[in-house]
């Protein structure tokens, strides 16, 4: 097995040649080598790993990362190294999403493993401080213990200093500000919320009108801040293609982020589906 190798620039063309051609970029997540697989042969252009994916490709939900009940980094290397890379062509190119808070990593040696195995993109969503509410009380102490979205900003611009395609996530206008300001990423996603539907989805109630309204406005600021970023929108009510679609009909973005929507919700329909066809058959009345 020799795995296929890119290059930021490489990556970089093969982006802008798409946002030139006004062809939505897709960035999606994938648990499995097989799903990265198919991701791969549908045209996606990034695959991104992180240990969130890992565990819903268990039947967990992707909360679930965010408990001590594993080390987040070495899931998302090691299933990467050994699940992910030897299944893909190289037509898509891979971004690892870490966990910059790891106290006990330097994120220098961590971004290192990732190129030594051919990714090149980095993002700091697995998982993200964002993920707890701002002004909570376990917001305040994770602080106070030295666990900030800073250190996700410097993962990011460590990430450009070492020729990486950088991906940037945040929760809120204040946070997406800051991090493009700081970072200065090649691609940022406004996440509008974890994706509702399927056995582990949460729905928050907001509409795709909502959605759509809250990742434009963040567009708006951001550009004014880096007006060659990529954005690209994910989760919240954005579910299903017709959903995506209302995204590109409705915001400056050039692509979306797909989670569970191209990976949970459609192996859970799937699966399920084909099964139930099997539990049906029935011995014939002559046998």
């Amino acid at each position: 097995m020799i795995v296929p190798r890119t290059s930021r620039t490489e990556i970089l063309s093969k982006l802008r040649a798409k946002v030139a051609k006004r062809l939505p970029i897709h960035i999606a997540s994938a648990g499995s080598g097989l799903v990265a697989k198919l991701l791969e042969a549908a045209g996606v252009d990034c695959i991104n790993t992180f240990s969130g994916a890992r565990l819903r490709a268990n039947g967990m939900g992707t909360m679930s990362m965010l408990w001590p009940i594993l080390d987040s980094n070495k899931q998302t290397l090691d299933y990467t190294r050994e699940d992910i890379m030897p299944a893909i062509k190289g037509d898509a190119f891979i971004c690892a999403c870490l966990n910059a808070n790891d106290p006990l990593k330097d994120m220098r040696m961590v971004l290192d493993d990732c190129l030594r195995m051919g990714v090149h993109s980095v993002s700091n969503i697995g998982p993200s401080i964002s993920y707890v509410d701002k002004g909570s009380e376990i917001r305040k102490v994770l602080t106070s213990a030295g666990i900030t979205l800073q250190n996700e900003i410097d993962l990011l611009k460590l990430g450009r200093e070492m020729d990486m395609v950088t991906i940037g996530l945040a929760f809120d206008e204040e946070d997406s500000i800051q991090m493009v300001e700081e970072a200065q990423p090649d691609i940022f996603c406004f996440h509008a919320g974890t994706t509702k539907g399927g056995l582990r989805g949460y729905d928050s109630g907001e509409t795709i009108e909502e959605t759509a309204r809250r990742t434009e406005e963040a567009n708006q600021k951001l550009r004014k801040i880096k007006p060659d970023i990529i954005l690209v929108a994910h989760g919240a009510a954005m579910e299903a293609p017709a959903d995506a679609q209302y995204i590109l009909d409705h915001t400056s973005c050039e692509g979306f982020w797909t989670g569970s929507s191209t990976e949970r919700l459609p192996i859970e329909k799937a699966v399920s589906a084909a099964a139930k066809e099997f539990q049906a058959l029935r011995f014939p009345d002559n046998r």
